[in-house]
């Protein structure tokens, strides 16, 4: 991946001329790029790749939705769809027109709020999903359909968890563990399921211990078994499994079926039970590795940059 540093926006033509040094021969050089870019809390500028045709033509078929018909559905999809190509700011700006449309709407301040966490705004994140927390309280929960549908084709998340688990990551990017905390707690308690399962458990157990609860972790690691029905959040899973101890790290990282070594979340997950275990050479490691990676709008690789600009020590 080429990574970039300084960029200067070309006001009214949506451009940037970026100095830049490419990672793969170290000479500095200028290039016009999209406005359509994430500069990272390393001051690096990230750009997508370019999306799939398949992808191209979902995104085709949301758009001309939308355009035939601005309802609320249509909206939420077109700026799913536009983030799925990497135009996470116009997917930002879709939601906000939408949010002008339909003031107060919990499913737009949720989505919007996942994709401020992509571009790195943590605390405007903080505010729309603790905004859509306030607006369901007292409503019924419903299955999220997936932008990105599972293997199986098998809705894992709730409307409502989505809210917490995306304020809890806020939260945590933010450095505000005890808030976070909370946040998954209240996660884990919106569905049975064993995706939503794992997923918040695997937050709670590293937020307890970076908090030094380790005792309280364990706890949590109780609802954490070998029989599992999980479809989606396999590397919540495993790393759930390797925290209480049922599989080791070996086999926390070991290819999957498709020879595919571990995923950013994983290497996070080792990298965060080191540094609080103390052993913060091993964890700087897998930081290192994560950043070295592509998928910079992947929750593992944000949180790997946090580390790196703002490290954490509950006291």
């Amino acid at each position: 991946m080429i990574k970039h540093r300084w960029i200067l926006l070309v006001a009214g033509f949506g451009l940037a001329l970026t100095a830049c040094k490419n990672e793969q021969n170290g000479k500095a050089s200028l290039e016009v790029v999209s406005s359509e870019v994430v500069i990272s809390q390393l001051g690096d500028t990230l750009m997508a790749p370019a999306p799939s045709e398949k992808l191209l033509a979902q995104y085709e078929e949301k758009k001309q939705a939308f355009e035939a018909d601005p309802n609320l559905e249509n909206t939420i999809w077109h700026g799913r769809f536009t983030a799925y190509t990497g135009k996470y700011r116009e997917a930002i700006n879709i939601y906000t027109e939408g949010l002008e449309r339909f003031p107060d709407n919990s499913r737009l301040l949720r989505h919007r709020g996942h994709r401020y966490i992509t571009v790195r705004e943590f605390k405007k994140a903080v505010k729309d999903l603790e905004k859509a927390q306030q607006l369901i309280q007292g409503k019924e929960n419903m299955i999220e359909q997936d932008g990105m549908p599972n293997a199986q084709n098998i809705p894992v998340s709730t409307m409502h968890g989505n809210i917490y688990y995306h304020l809890g990551l806020a939260y945590y990017l933010d450095r505000q563990l005890p808030k976070a905390l909370d946040a998954y707690k209240d996660c884990l308690k919106t569905s049975r399921h064993a995706d939503n399962v794992v997923s918040a458990t695997h937050w709670i157990y590293m937020i307890q211990n970076r908090m030094s609860r380790k005792k309280a972790a364990e706890n949590y690691l109780r609802n954490i078994s070998m029989d599992m029905n999980v479809i989606e959040n396999h590397t919540y899973y495993k790393a759930c499994l390797f925290y209480k101890g049922a599989i080791s790290e070996g086999e926390a990282i070991a290819p999957d079926e498709n020879g595919n070594g571990p995923n950013s979340a994983m290497k996070y997950a080792l990298g965060n039970y080191y540094y609080y275990n103390g052993q913060h050479d091993i964890a700087e490691s897998y930081f290192d590795d994560i950043l070295e990676g592509d998928d910079w709008n992947s929750f593992g690789y944000i949180a790997a940059e946090t580390e790196k600009v703002k490290p954490y020590i509950y006291r």
